[in-house]
């Protein structure tokens, strides 16, 4: 499986990524060895994800959500 991933960062800000294992992921986000934008936003929680069988579809599903305003990442969030 992959998954397409939003992070709240300890500064309110939005993370969104892509990985094949969650929990792992955070972990290492938590560790401060993930991406470069967490390091200094730790603790970062997760609060929204998708999951797919194929890798193509959801690094295109990454785009389209990195492409979404805060306000509509938000909205993304609550309605799940």
């Amino acid at each position: 499986m992959y998954y397409v991933y939003i992070g709240l960062c300890s500064d309110g800000s939005l993370y969104t990524g892509f990985t094949n294992n969650l929990e792992e992921r955070f972990k290492t986000h938590n560790l401060g060895k993930g991406a470069k934008y967490t390091r200094s936003r730790l603790p970062i929680k997760l609060v929204y994800y998708e999951s797919f069988d194929n890798k193509s579809i959801a690094l295109k599903r990454e785009i389209e959500i990195k492409s979404l305003s805060h306000k509509e990442k938000m909205h993304l969030i609550n309605k799940s």
